[in-house]
């Protein structure tokens, strides 16, 4: 075995988009960072469809850039068509999405990697882990070669013992045409981590130029495209649309004929799925009284003519899934270039985790992405980069970065999985956070830019953007206090052709925002002259932070009283099973979780309120805690 001759700081094993977030970030914070994967050609791949965003994921990438992470920047660059999603509802719940140009993603993502200062790359397949005393020490590769580091992130998405169906077809893979990586998950499991199997999968791919799009409804992007990265100006990439088609009572007719061979249904596949993005089989079976699904038709990119029907995911075999494909509409002569399958897994249960992402039993040594029950790629690279930059701080003696829930949906990715842990594949939903009116979109940046500049991931060029936008905000609300409206016959007879009722005494302009039917728009043509000019994300965070005040008021309240169960600590050596009035189930939970915290402790699964106040009494006995206050022993 050949000792490579330098020591890292962080090795990063993987290079998917949690491997990418983490290196990038390690690297940019000053660390020596060696990225291992196994096909320096797949950097960045999106394995599955060619979109970024959705429904509370926009959000998750809206904080990777916020805190200094790639994702964002490198879909802004090459997205083809950008939609901002429930538009029409509040701010809480608006997300973006972006379809984008698969292969250019990839060549952005490799580039980036390749030319970041600190980061070196190489490829080798990661056989075994060096951990002496329960410490990580570095890693061996297939190539013979043995890397030493302070700290190791693992991030091996569906490669960790991955296995592929198409019908009653199986065969080892990490994704079709790429190797798993067995021996990693062997050695974990005899280290003593507990894993366990998961499955999803992908739809076939299909020939853009056998589709009859004269027969499908397109589905255009918005007219004027809202940028991922706070730091994006103006979206140049050339924008095409998608196309919409459905299933038929024909489709699932030819679904059913071909469960007898379907992995899914015969009992071949053990790992559990996606819940909320089911094989169109599952969903044909579970839904026998619908007669048509939605298929989005999404282009893979500019330069290729493959199409991903998103809604089709299966493991059928390929008999099954062309006459299925042929029989929708648009579809009828298509030509698949690539069959779908499914992929079962290995995971890692979560709950064996710190909230940084460093695991509990061996010292240094950080997971992130599926390998910890997530799926999709914004969850794996909120994940890759919160590794990445906590390995960075241990490596240089700083205190971690946690984020607590109330300041980013990142905090409610990373403390669901290590609080809750998971028996599904974890998706994010706006639905998980119970601070979601204060964890918006828009607002991204002025809750995370300060904590990504001092961990040093944000550029001094960014920060002062960051900084002068903020006192434009608060600038402007300020102005909207002070100016007042006169109740002169022309002010009413605008307000009246607004819709909005006339007043009788001089109002601020901020009272007038909150009415429903004023916006910052209308609000200008009262007063046009005196308003300043300010950028349209300035106006959106005022009109937001005004319309909105009351009940964003009420939330903070709400943290602001949570927080003082969250800052009670948890000292590391109390033991469960000594607290009289516990029950074995709950010293059994806390003694596995180990919560840092009693707020933390509060939302493990099966503790409940009484559970809690026993837990707060015995540490207020032992002199840790004080009344409402606490110290530490």
């Amino acid at each position: 075995m050949r000792k490579h001759p330098r020591t890292h700081d962080v090795i990063i094993i993987g290079g998917g988009h949690a491997g990418c977030e983490a290196a990038l970030a390690a690297a940019r914070m000053g660390c020596r960072t060696l990225l291992l994967t196994m096909k320096l050609d797949t950097i960045g791949l999106m394995s599955c469809n060619p979109a970024i965003g959705g429904l509370a994921k926009g959000q998750l990438v809206k904080e990777i850039d916020a805190l200094g992470g790639g994702m964002a920047k490198a879909t802004d660059r090459y997205a083809i068509q950008f939609r901002r999603l429930n538009s029409s509802k509040g701010p809480a719940v608006r997300s973006s999405r972006a379809q984008v140009d698969r292969q250019a993603y990839c060549r952005y993502m490799k580039s980036a990697v390749e030319n970041q200062s600190g980061l070196s790359l190489k490829q080798a397949e990661v056989e075994e882990m060096i951990v002496k005393e329960g410490i990580i020490q570095g890693v061996k590769t297939d190539t013979g070669q043995e890397f030493f580091g302070s700290t190791v992130v693992i991030t091996p998405g569906t490669f960790l013992n991955g296995l592929i169906h198409i019908g009653l077809e199986s065969f080892p893979g990490g994704r079709i045409g790429d190797a798993p990586s067995i021996r990693l998950a062997r050695q974990l499991k005899d280290l003593g981590f507990t894993l366990g199997r998961f499955k999803t999968g992908t739809t076939p791919r299909l020939d853009g130029n056998s589709i009859d799009f004269s027969k499908l409804e397109p589905q255009r992007g918005d007219e004027h495209p809202i940028p991922f990265s706070f730091s994006t100006g103006e979206i140049e990439q050339a924008q095409v649309p998608c196309y919409i088609t459905y299933t038929n009572p024909e489709t699932h007719q030819i679904i059913r004929s071909g469960l007898d061979r379907s992995p899914l249904f015969t009992g071949v596949i053990e790992g559990t799925g996606v819940r909320y993005c089911p094989s169109i089989e599952d969903k044909v079976m579970k839904f026998p009284g619908k007669d048509k699904h939605q298929i989005f038709l999404e282009p893979e990119g500019l330069n290729t003519v493959e199409f991903y029907p998103n809604g089709l995911s299966t493991s059928l075999p390929n008999d099954i899934q062309l006459k299925m494909l042929r029989s929708i509409e648009g579809l009828e002569k298509v030509e698949i270039i690539r069959p779908g399958y499914g992929i079962e897994h290995d995971y890692v249960e979560p709950t064996q985790l710190k909230p940084t992402l460093e695991t509990k039993m061996i010292e240094s040594l950080y997971l992130a992405g599926q390998i910890n029950g997530t799926t999709g790629y914004e969850e794996a690279a909120a994940q890759g980069l919160m590794a990445g930059i906590n390995a960075a701080l241990k490596v240089q003696g700083r205190e971690p970065l946690v984020l607590e829930r109330s300041e980013a949906y990142i905090g409610v990715l990373i403390d669901d999985l290590v609080t809750k842990g998971t028996k599904e594949p974890y998706r994010m939903f706006t639905s998980r956070a119970e601070h979601r009116l204060i964890l918006r979109e828009d607002n991204a940046d002025l809750r995370l830019t300060e904590k990504g500049y001092q961990v040093g991931l944000v550029s001094e060029e960014q920060y002062e953007r960051f900084k002068a936008k903020k006192e434009a905000i608060e600038r402007e609300l300020s102005r909207l206090r002070r100016v007042r409206l006169k109740p002169t016959r022309a002010n009413i007879e605008m307000l009246q052709g607004f819709g909005a009722s006339p007043i009788k005494n001089a109002v601020s302009f901020e009272e007038l925002l909150r009415r429903p039917e004023i916006t910052y728009q209308k609000l200008k043509k009262f007063d046009f002259e005196q308003f300043p000019e300010i950028t349209a994300e300035v106006a959106e965070q005022v009109e937001i932070q005004i319309k909105y005040q009351g009940y964003i008021e009420r939330e903070l309240d709400q943290v602001r009283r949570f927080r003082k169960l969250a800052n009670l600590k948890i000292p590391s050596e109390v033991d469960f099973q000594r607290i009289p009035g516990l029950s074995n189930e709950v010293c059994e939970k806390l003694t596995n979780i180990r919560p840092l915290s009693i707020g933390q402790a509060s939302r493990i699964s099966g503790i409940t309120p009484a559970a809690i106040s026993i837990l707060m009494i015995h540490l207020k006995k032992l002199g840790y805690i004080e009344g409402a206050g606490h110290k530490e022993k």
